[in-house]
């Protein structure tokens, strides 16, 4: 049985990721801490499962 990870609430669109992934490089020229590059990862993957269709938006 495949696993998948851990549901953290409804499923966010593509839009709402993209805008949380530029919010995190809000300023070019400031690189990232340790945390945002860890939260960077983990919205650039549940964006990439969404654009797969991984990912059923709840109702």
């Amino acid at each position: 049985m495949p696993t998948s990870p851990p549901s953290s609430g409804p499923a966010r669109s593509a839009a709402e990721l993209n805008e949380l992934i530029r919010a995190l490089w809000s300023h070019p020229a400031v690189p990232l801490t340790a945390e945002q590059r860890e939260e960077y990862g983990r919205l650039c993957a549940e964006l990439r499962r969404v654009e797969r269709g991984d990912v059923v938006e709840a109702a």
